[in-house]
């Protein structure tokens, strides 16, 4: 029987490589220019998501749902992303009350950055893996993720 705080050292490991990767990231964000929060680019990659799986932009309230924050949160983040020429508010074509989240061409270019930001700073951690343990690993988060239901920036 393990003993009560016998997981406490593997989650604070797991605790120290999010905060890592966090840091990699913003700072290849930094280094691209991209000149965004990581909460504004959770924002971008939901966004983007919803328009790719249901062929149309979102609701802000779809992007709030699927982010798991509160509607304010998300007015917050797309005054900002809007103000620096990343994302549109449209009126619906259906119910001009109801208003929508469009990505722009600028938006389009910097979810570009974010995505090679991303991934250097993914190579950066992965680095010392061999390619085996990368797949053990994988499975493993496969694993961990799957019973948690999905990530929330990629719910919709």
């Amino acid at each position: 029987m393990s003993s009560p705080d016998a997981d406490g050292p593997l989650a604070d490991q797991l605790l120290s490589l999010t905060r890592r990767l966090h840091r990699i990231h913003k700072h290849q964000l930094e280094e691209r220019g991209v000149g965004i929060t990581p909460a504004q680019s959770r924002l971008l990659r939901t966004l983007a998501h919803h328009i790719e799986h249901h062929g149309s932009s979102p609701r802000m309230a779809d992007l709030a749902e699927n982010l798991e924050v509160v509607p304010r949160a998300v007015t917050t983040l797309v005054d900002a992303l809007e103000a620096s020429g990343k994302v549109r508010r449209a009126p619906d074509p259906d119910n001009r009350r109801v208003i929508r989240i469009e990505l722009t061409d600028v938006g389009r270019k910097a979810l570009s950055e974010l995505r090679g930001a991303r991934r250097a700073a993914a190579e950066e951690i992965l680095a010392p893996l061999t390619d085996e343990q990368r797949t053990v690993l994988g499975g493993l988060l496969d694993t961990l993720t799957e019973g948690a239901g999905a990530p929330p920036d990629r719910r919709c």
